[in-house]
């Protein structure tokens, strides 16, 4: 194998180091600079994405707060309108039981007085009765009619 003889070695290496050199300068010096442009580029568009992003989140994380806090303030309105609501309805129930009730103890009050009176009727009634039940059984007795002062008060003294 000719490349591996000592005398043709010196010239292949000068040969390996001008094809190097041209290898060199004329391809990778002037695509290094492209490459590194686009490396470039495209770190910038990454870290610009990453940004955008960032910046992104941040304006969701604000409009959640916002929407967090218009939720507190809508559920905190809406007790406040039921806790209203259900004072007002008690007062309005407090108002009409208390209606009711006067409106109850008027109709039980004139209930009793019919009452009273019904009763108060019925015995005098009872007594008128009794005393002429008492006045006869003593007349077919006795064969003696009693006045009427005599019988009416035996008759409400065994009521009484």
């Amino acid at each position: 194998m000719p490349q591996f003889e000592l005398a043709n070695f010196a010239p292949q290496m000068v040969w390996l180091c001008i094809a190097f050199a041209i290898l060199f300068f004329g391809i990778v010096m002037p695509t290094l600079p492209k490459l590194g442009r686009v490396v470039q580029a495209r770190a910038d568009k990454v870290t610009g994405d990453i940004d955008s992003a960032a910046k992104a989140k941040a304006d969701a994380d604000r409009i959640e707060a916002d929407y967090a806090a218009g939720i507190a303030s809508a559920q905190e309105s809406a007790r406040a309108t039921l806790d209203a609501a259900r004072g007002s309805a008690a007062a309005a129930l407090d108002a009409k039981l208390a209606q009711s009730k006067a409106a109850l103890g008027a109709r039980a009050e004139a209930a009793d007085k019919a009452l009273g009176a019904a009763r108060a009727k019925a015995m005098g009634e009872i007594e008128r009765v009794a005393a002429d039940a008492a006045t006869q059984i003593v007349e077919k007795l006795t064969g003696t009619r009693p006045d009427a002062d005599t019988a009416t008060g035996a008759a409400r003294a065994a009521l009484a």
